[in-house]
Order: structure tokens, then sequence, then C-alpha cells
């Protein structure tokens, strides 16, 4: 025993990460496994860590995400975050600083009179990323010199140990020595360099203390059983890990697990490389598992990238997509918005190729949506107009709403009608309202005339009734044959000055009243022809001068009797010519005959046409 512990003082001065126990193994496995542990959480949170795209955030989230991670004491995740978005956002403020540059260049400033200043998300952006730097640098420093302090108190827990373990007096050793133990396990990290030699030491001189108190060996051994359960428990607990679906979890909960087993006490000595090489096989099972995690999720990125790429391609379409129909552009949105669906659909991508994809994709989806809100602004300013217009017409209308002028106004209400429809709509706020005033207004004056008509109804109907005695009276005195012009001039008199009739009426009644005269004149006793298309001519331009196309109409009528007295006279100069044709004939007397008598006749019938043309100058 004495050999042993001079074995371990020597390593302890000159070979500090080689110590011996007083089994003879050494501690490298339990000594390795610290740095390991280490090792594999910083590549884990390295590797694992959960990607976002932020290509396509704006100034203002990039602020309020940055106040976020001001907040956020896990600062290598910070760091991560913060490698990513701040080329992103000074992309975007070299992009407005450039525009500002032209802008002032174009006001007819110079580039070296011109100071960009930025807006309120640059200040806070760059107070934020400030903050964060003075924060990490301040925690690492507080870091160090935590680390500096804890080399100090662990080294004088050391030296308390040598004291403890060379000591004679063996009362309440043991209890002094498990709070040595307890306050090592309390101090946190050291410096790098320093702490393989601290873990030698620390260990060798735990042995120490086991073998110089051959009186608590049955203790040690005990404590050691003890120990050597909990590390068992641990190693079931590292094995059931390589069952958690989750990699990023079963990570972190591993890396708490070689925390508990870097820190739990020696195990007998016979158990502890077994022990040792169970908890390492479960944690390299979870670390292949973690591997291969790693390289599907690189396989998964490139065909990740595959997908993106080609939407990447295929929104480029929508760049120059124009159009002045509400319609198309709602189809394009709804197009772009699925491709949208899919590229989110789709995952993350490798880093290295991430921004390029990105930003050929969301620049043109960017500014599809940019040329958009364009067309929906130069929209709006059209309906603003539009509801100018509509107001207008809504004044005129309540202006027209109370008038008595029913046919006028009827006509002028129509038209403001018919203006409305050709008029384009209005925001959709005032939609409703414009139209509910000049719907008012228009139903308000169509009621009161809908009112008035009631009463014309009533009497276009008793009108109707009057107009129908008076057929009446005209076919009584046709059948009784006890008409003559004076009783005719009576009742077309009665007849024109009665008022108007309901308008599906008015056809019929005017049907039967010419029928019913007609009838009438022809049966006048003894009446000639001419004498009947004398009446009757009367009859008619009677009706005219009532009619309020009356100009319009006779002078229709006097031009189809000049185009009959044109042809009656054509035909009786044709007729008079060929007489001369027919001396030689056989049959002259006979033919002179036939054409003296139509001579006759045409020439009687061009006397009543210019009686006619005649009578109808008078009207």
């Amino acid at each position: 025993m004495e050999m042993e512990r001079e074995k371990t003082e020597e390593q302890e001065q000159g070979h500090p990460t080689e110590v011996v126990t007083n089994h003879g193994h050494t501690l490298q496995s339990e000594i390795d496994l610290s740095d390991r542990d280490e090792h594999h959480e910083e590549h884990h949170e390295d590797e694992v860590h959960e990607h976002v795209d932020y290509s396509h955030h704006t100034k203002a989230q990039f602020a309020d995400l940055i106040k976020d991670l001001a907040k956020d004491a896990n600062f290598k995740k910070v760091d991560n975050i913060l490698r990513e978005i701040k080329p992103l956002y000074d992309d975007i403020r070299d992009k407005e600083r450039a525009e500002a540059l032209l802008k002032f260049t174009a006001g007819g400033g110079t580039e070296e009179d011109f100071d960009y200043k930025g807006d309120d998300n640059d200040n806070v952006f760059d107070a934020n990323f400030k903050l964060i730097r003075d924060r990490r640098a301040q925690y690492f420093k507080q870091q160090e010199e935590q680390k500096i302090d804890n080399l100090q108190k662990k080294q004088e827990i050391l030296e308390k140990l040598r004291v403890l373990s060379d000591s004679q007096d063996t009362s309440d050793q043991f209890d002094s020595f498990k709070t040595l133990q307890r306050e090592w396990k309390a101090i946190g990290a050291v410096p790098g360099p320093q702490a393989k030699t601290l873990w030698a030491n620390y260990h060798a001189l735990l042995d120490r203390f086991y073998d110089n108190q051959s009186i608590y060996f049955e203790l040690k051994e005990l404590d050691r059983r003890k120990n050597l359960e909990a590390k068992i428990e641990l190693c079931v607990r590292a094995e059931k890990l390589a069952d958690v679906e989750i990699i990023k979890d079963a990570i972190r909960e591993l890396n708490e697990l070689h925390h508990e087993f870097k820190h739990l006490g020696p195990v007998p000595k016979e158990d502890k490389e077994a022990v040792w090489q169970r908890f390492k096989a479960a944690s390299d099972a979870v670390y292949a598992k973690r591997d291969a995690y790693l390289q599907n999720l690189q396989q998964e990125l490139q065909v990740n990238l595959g997908g993106k790429a080609s939407l990447s391609d295929e929104v480029q379409q929508f760049i120059d997509f124009n159009s002045d129909r509400i319609k198309e552009w709602n189809q394009k949105t709804k197009e772009i918005l699925e491709l949208q669906k899919r590229w989110e659909v789709i995952g993350g991508l490798p880093r290295a190729k991430a921004k390029e994809v990105n930003k050929k994709f969301w620049s043109a989806f960017k500014t599809f949506f940019n040329n958009k809100n364009a067309f929906f602004k130069k929209l709006d300013e059209e309906r603003e107009q539009n509801l100018q217009l509509k107001n207008d017409l809504v004044k005129k209308a309540l202006e027209l709403k109370e008038s008595n002028d029913w046919e006028r106004t009827s006509n002028e209400l129509k038209n403001l009608q018919q203006k409305w429809k050709d008029v384009g709509p209005v925001p959709e706020k005032f939609r409703e309202k414009v139209f509910k005033e000049f719907k008012d207004a228009c139903d308000h004056f169509f009621e009161q005339r809908r009112t008035q008509h009631g009463k014309v109804e009533s009497e276009q109907a008793e009108n109707l009734r009057l107009k129908e005695d008076v057929c009446s009276d005209l076919e009584a005195h046709a059948s009784a044959h006890t008409g003559t012009e004076d009783i005719l001039l009576e009742l077309q008199a009665k007849f024109n000055s009665i008022g108007f009739v309901p308008k599906k009426d008015i056809n019929a009644i005017r049907t039967r009243y010419h029928e019913a005269v007609e009838r009438f004149i022809n049966s006048i006793p003894g009446i000639t022809e001419d004498e009947k298309g004398k009446i009757t001519l009367e009859n008619q331009l009677n009706e005219l001068r009532s009619d309020p196309m009356a100009e319009r109409k006779i002078f229709q009528k006097e031009q189809v009797i000049r185009k009959k007295i044109s042809k009656v006279e054509n035909d009786i100069a044709l007729w008079k010519n060929n007489l001369e044709f027919f001396g030689r004939s056989k049959n002259a007397d006979k033919f002179k005959d036939e054409f003296n008598d139509k001579i006759r006749e045409a020439s009687d019938h061009l006397k009543q046409l210019k009686e006619q043309l005649k009578l109808l100058k008078t009207v």
C-alpha cells in the first residue's frame, strides 16, 4: 500500500494527467469522459440548432428580434443568430442608404454632403447589437473571473483533502471528507488548461483518502456500492435515450447524465471499467443516432435545395405580371401564395446555399406584391374619384326627389341611375352608405309618382269606358244606318276630347274606334265613294290635330298622296300615248274604249287625290 501511495504522489507531481488508483487502474477514462461531455455538448448545440429562415424579415421584425436576443442569456445561440441576421439587416440598410443617396443627389445635393442617419429601427438594432456585445463581453469576462475563482476554491479543497488524507485523527474524518466532496461538486468550471490536472489530483486524493482510512473500509465500500448503483441507474437512463425520437432532447438529457456521472464518487474497482463501458456504449448509441440524424438531415437539405431552387425559378414569372383587372390580380395572388405554401412545406436548406435561394424566391415574391400594392393604390385613387362622382349624383337625386314634374323628373332620375351604373366602384367602406342614400332618394320620388299614378290609372280606366261608349254609339248607328256626317263629327270630337286610357288598352280601343268609324261612314245612306273618301280623310285629319306628332304624320301623309298623284299622272300620260298606236289596229276601237275608261277613272282618282292634298294643307 505504501508503494502505491508513492506512485500516486509521483504522478500527482510529475504526470498529473495519468493518475493511478490503489488498484492500479488509471482515471484517464473518467477524465476523458468529462472532456468528451463538453465537446459533445458544444458540437451538438452547433449542429442540431433549429434553423429559422430570416431572409424575408423586415427591418421592424429584425428590430423586435434583436430586442429579444438582448434579453437572452444563451450567448452561444445569440451569436449564431446574429451571424445570420446581421448581414441580412445590413443589406436592407445599405439598399435604403443607396436609395436615400440617389434621392439626395437627384435633388441637387452632392455625395460629400450626404449624411444618412437611418430610422428608428436602425437605432434600435444598433443599440441592442452593442448591448449584446457589451453583455457578452461582460459575461465571458465574469465567466473567466469565476473560473479563476473556482480554480482557487478547488485548489483550496485539494489542499484540505491532502491534509485530511494524511491526518491520523480518524474522528469525523469521513463526514469532513463528504463535505469537501459536496463543496467540490458545487463549484463550477475552471480554466481549461488546469481542468485535467485538478481532476487527476482530485481522484488521486480520493483514492489516497480511502486507502488511508482502513478503519472506514467497510463504509468506503458501502459508499462505492451506492455510487455503483447510482451509475448503473444513469446507464439505464442513458440506454433509454436511444429510443427518444427528438434527437435534440436526447442529447440534452445525455449531457446532464454525463455531468452527474462525472460528479459521482468512485465505485468498486472490479466494477469500475464495466460500468464505464456500459455508460460509454449507451452514450455512443445516442451519438451514433445523432450522427445518422445529421447525415439524413444533410441529405434532406439537399433535396429541399432542389425543390426550393425549382420554386425560385417558377416564381420569377410573377415579377413582370401586370393587369388592369382585380380578378386577374387575385388569381395570380392565389397562385403565388400556393407557391409560398409549397415553399414553406419543403423545410430548411443547407446554410451555404440558403441565402442565395431565399433571396431569389423572396425578391420575386416581394416584387409581385409591390406591383400589386401599386395597382391597388391607383385603384383606390380611382375609387375615391368615383366616390366623389357618386356623391354628386346623390346630391342631384336629393334635389329632385320632392319634384312633382313626374315625367321630366322621372327621365332625369333614370338618367342619373344610368350614370350611376357607368361610374366604377367606390371604396368598400362607403359602398353601402352612398348606394343607400342614392337609392332612398330615387325610391322616394318613384313612390310619390306611383301614388300619383294610382289616381291617374283610375282616371284612365274611366276614359277607357267613355271611349268604349263612343265606339258603341258609332257601331249602333252603323247597324241602324242612321248615321250622318254631323253625328260622326260630334262623336269624333267627343272621342278625341276624352283623355288617356291605360297603356295596355291603347291599341285595342284605337282599332275598335277606326273599325267603327269605317262601318259608320260606309253605312251613311246615299253616300258616294268620293264623299266616303273625303269624310274618311277629314276624320283622319281631325285625329291628327290632337296627335303630339301631328306635324310629322301630316308631312308623311302628304308625301304619300304626292307619290300617288305622281303615279296616276304618269299612268294617264302613258295610256294617252298608247292610244296613238291603236289607229291602224283591227281591234282599235275596242282597245281605245278600254284605255279611255282607264284614263277617265284615273282622272277621277287624280281629282280626289288633289282634293285630299288641298284638304291636308288646311290642317
